[in-house]
């Protein structure tokens, strides 16, 4: 006897949303396991894990703070996921709309504007949406692997932030740091409370929501994505371009993602630097698919996903554990999703040998 795995004919729907639960769920015993491996308490370095980041209002503000650019990248690339356009590029697009946003910064942020940050707004989209049309050109007339792409794209990105921000956009009086000078105040987003970091963005980004979920939910040309992404035999039988997919998928990710990068360089961080982003571009990827890339699911999953960089930062500070650790839990939760969702596509059988 032998076990094959043959295709589920009618996947449930009830296992779909039940997934990621679970998914969380081996994540939290994979960590267990895992601090006992390292003589550590497992029920203590969970609580300062997966608790302790919430215990307090400051904390609470920075989970939000921290939640808002992973769900806007995850919203946009969970539109080219559904036409199984695979970006993984949102990272140097956030770093590509924060550069663009911040050259309009460094230009007009002395004075007092009230139109620059809606022009640094646009500046990000645009920024994220021109890294994005190479890969959706080079995929379109040469028929190149969007995923090889995007993913070296960001490495490129990574470096054009370090000539600048080292070179011709260096602060004069930022003692050699590879820094800019900071933004004026009318680049910046207001805090939506007191002292604490949350600020005004976050409303971007539940409008974004919003608009993503009647693309999905109500457009003719989301209904055109997603058949081309499940048939595309079908869909271009019905007449359906691939190219047009392609070209909707990846710009709608770098939009959204360059609309992040601006709104981190105009919130927490008031300025650019050499390191903009802790890897926001890569842990939405496992947030659109937590979300099942639903708008609603992926508000859900940029919530986990921000505890977990929260959690990290707090295991740090407390138990002196390493950054990495965060990147074992992001990636422990990937995996068990991974292997959730292949489980309802497809189920085991045994079959004789011959």
């Amino acid at each position: 006897m032998r076990l094959q795995f043959e295709p589920r004919p009618t996947p449930s729907l009830a296992a779909q949303v039940l997934a990621p639960i679970a998914a969380f769920a081996l994540t939290v015993v994979f960590g267990s396991i895992f601090f006992l491996v390292l003589d550590l308490d497992p029920f203590e370095t969970l609580h300062v894990f997966l608790v302790r980041p919430l215990s307090s209002a400051n904390g609470v503000s920075e989970w939000l703070l921290k939640a808002s650019p992973l769900i806007l990248i995850g919203l946009g690339l969970a539109i080219g996921f559904r036409a199984n356009v695979w970006n993984i590029g949102a990272e140097g697009m956030f770093i590509c709309g924060a550069i663009a946003a911040g050259w309009f910064a460094l230009a007009f942020g002395d004075g007092d504007h009230a139109w620059l940050l809606p022009l640094m707004a646009l500046a990000g989209i645009a920024g994220g949406m021109a890294w994005a049309s190479v890969p959706a050109f080079l995929k379109v007339r040469f028929g190149t692997n969007e995923i090889l792409v995007t993913l070296m794209l960001n490495y490129v990105a990574v470096l054009l932030l370090g000539y600048l921000v080292r070179g011709p956009w260096r602060d004069p009086f930022g003692f050699n740091f590879p820094q800019t000078a900071l933004f004026g105040p009318s680049a910046l987003f207001d805090p939506l409370v007191g002292v604490y970091r949350v600020n005004t963005s976050i409303f971007i980004t539940l409008v974004a929501v919003g608009i993503a979920w009647l693309f999905v939910q109500h457009t003719f040309t989301s209904y055109r994505m997603t058949v081309g992404g499940a048939a595309p035999a079908a869909a271009r039988f019905a007449g359906f371009r691939d190219s047009h997919s392609v070209w909707l998928g990846l710009l709608a990710g770098g939009g959204c993602a360059g609309l992040a990068g601006m709104m981190e360089v105009a919130g927490p961080l008031g300025q650019l630097t050499g390191h903009i982003s802790p890897g926001y571009g890569f842990a939405a990827i496992i947030v659109a698919f937590i979300g099942r890339l639903h708008p609603f699911g992926i508000v859900l999953g940029g919530l986990l996903l921000s505890l977990l960089y929260m959690g990290g930062e707090s295991a740090q500070i407390m138990l002196r554990l390493p950054a990495a650790l965060t990147r074992t839990f992001q990636g422990a939760l990937l995996f068990f999703l991974l292997a959730a969702d292949f489980l309802i596509y497809y189920r085991p059988r045994r079959v004789g040998r011959r």
